[in-house]
């Protein structure tokens, strides 16, 4: 399939492509990697009037670790994850999600930030950020504002970026020692959306007690879904296998998966609970 016409733009500077934003009104769309918007483009499920490819502005792209955060620039490419010498040591997750997306050659084109932004329930990032409980740094007309993670997905392929607003940082609280996190999707071949994914962040201090539990949902609900009582089941408690038993329990129940030709409801609710036990333990195996 062919996308309709659109005019195109290459803006150099951060404040340029906001000007742009600002003129070109809501038929705009802002262009990063392109491997999530350009495919709906071709299927004509997205038509916007002009593209906005901010690739060429500087300084979007690094992952460091400063004032207490892991700081990753909104064009950080996948591939620059997978081979970050910052990631392996506290952030294995990252890890697990990037080796999941696609193939290589999406990975060498495809963006965090854009992975994000689009706001779609189905890309692995955003339960990866819930887990993490995140925040997003936007700018744009009036500046830099932050969005907790939690408030930023609010509808089917929507979130709380306003119309002008660019996407341009992650942030991510540094765990503390004791600290494992863990994603696994399951799909039906190499490279395919999530038939359900889950993600897992775990503190645990020097008794085994759970002092911190974050569990994202991949693909089981219309926006990302943080699991909240499966969470509260783990807080406080040593992870025994009842207790992680019960959290896999609420995962599976408080999800809402629709049937399609990845699997039928009962099968992905199934699969939420199986998922959601193995990433605690991993979790817990990489928190020693």
């Amino acid at each position: 399939m062919i996308p309709a016409p659109f005019d195109y733009y290459a803006p150099t500077t951060l404040d340029e492509a906001i000007s742009l934003l600002q003129e070109l009104g809501d038929e705009a769309k802002i262009l990063a990697g392109g491997h999530s918007l350009l495919p709906m483009m071709k299927l004509r499920f997205a038509s916007p009037e002009q593209l906005i490819d901010i690739n060429n502005i500087p300084g979007l792209s690094y992952i460091k670790e400063e004032d207490g955060f892991l700081k990753i620039g909104a064009l950080t490419k996948e591939a620059e994850l997978e081979h970050s010498d910052t990631i392996p040591g506290k952030y294995p997750i990252f890890l697990d999600a990037t080796k999941l997306i696609a193939d290589p050659q999406v990975r060498n084109m495809g963006t965090i930030g854009g992975n994000l932004a689009h706001g779609d329930a189905a890309n692995d990032h955003p339960a990866v950020m819930l887990a993490m409980r995140a925040e997003v740094v936007a700018t744009g007309p009036e500046g830099q504002r932050t969005i907790p993670i939690d408030e930023f997905f609010y509808g089917f392929y929507m979130t709380a970026l306003g119309e002008t607003d660019i996407l341009t940082e992650i942030r991510i609280p540094i765990p503390a020692a004791g600290t494992g996190n863990a994603y696994h999707k399951l799909e039906r071949k190499v490279g395919d959306y999530a038939t359900a994914g889950v993600a897992v962040q775990l503190t645990l201090d020097s008794e085994g007690v759970c002092t911190y539990a974050g569990i994202g949902l991949t693909n089981v609900n219309p926006t990302p879904l943080r699991a909240e009582r499966s969470e509260q089941a783990l807080l406080g408690n040593k992870l025994t296998e009842e207790v992680i038993a019960q959290a896999a329990q609420f995962a599976s129940e408080d999800c809402n998966p629709s049937d399609d030709l990845r699997g039928d409801e009962e099968y992905k609710r199934a699969m939420v609970g199986v998922l959601t036990k193995r990433m605690i333990h991993k979790a817990m195996e990489r928190a020693q």
